[in-house]
């Protein structure tokens, strides 16, 4: 059946966490239905992942691990050529070899001048692969969208003593926390942060403690 957002649902992908296929269904059989659902369904394309990802198409879904059902899905919401590819905590959940390989098959997805994959995940080191810009959302409320570039080379944080974090501007101050002994401070510019705080230990961090300075750090 088409309607008016038909042309809008065949140029998006879709995949969730978790299995939201019938799992008596075979692959064989389930690419049979998703041809009826898809003006673009490639069939070829299907089994060429099917075939990449060695999955077995007469293989009742019930059977399949975590780990192959999430490669099932993917196949699916690639084999209708969509420029847009949602994942929800798509790769939670799976070993980090299955994982890298996901993140392999986006990357390759994204050569694409036209193609995005708008991912969803608490895994920061698959974001740090492959994203060109990370939100961070806390309870839903957005705290910050930075490019992933500017997070890794230009965020920092300062470990200061109580007498040095008195002395710093607080324009430079994104956040900050109290420690027993220091007060870590997050900064945007750690060039500028380097010349202004030349006695100040300044230490490039992971996308994880940004988050978690954005998070739970004080705010002048």
């Amino acid at each position: 059946m088409f309607d008016a957002d038909t042309a809008m649902r065949e140029k998006i992908g879709v995949v969730y966490d978790g299995n939201n296929f019938p799992t008596n269904w075979t692959a064989r059989q389930l690419a049979g239905i998703m041809a009826g659902f898809y003006t673009q369904w490639d069939n070829a394309l299907f089994l060429k992942y099917i075939e990449n990802f060695k999955l077995p198409t007469n293989q009742k879904i019930k059977h399949y691990s975590r780990g192959m059902t999430m490669k099932l899905a993917i196949a699916v919401a690639l084999s209708h050529h969509p420029q847009l590819l949602i994942l929800d905590e798509a790769t939670s959940g799976l070993d980090p070899i299955v994982r890298d390989e996901m993140l392999d098959v986006f990357l390759d997805f994204i050569q694409e001048e036209n193609h995005s994959v708008l991912l969803s995940s608490h895994i920061t080191s698959d974001l740090e692969k492959i994203a060109d810009y990370i939100t961070f959302i806390h309870n839903g409320k957005l705290i910050a969208t930075v490019s992933k570039n500017e997070l890794i080379y230009n965020y920092a944080i300062m470990r200061c003593k109580e007498s040095q974090f008195l002395t710093l501007d607080t324009s430079d101050i994104l956040a900050y926390r109290k420690r027993d002994f220091q007060i870590d401070v997050l900064v945007s510019d750690v060039k500028n942060a380097q010349r202004k705080y030349k006695n100040v230990v300044i230490d490039h961090v992971s996308v994880d403690e940004i988050f978690l300075m954005l998070v739970k750090g004080e705010r002048i």
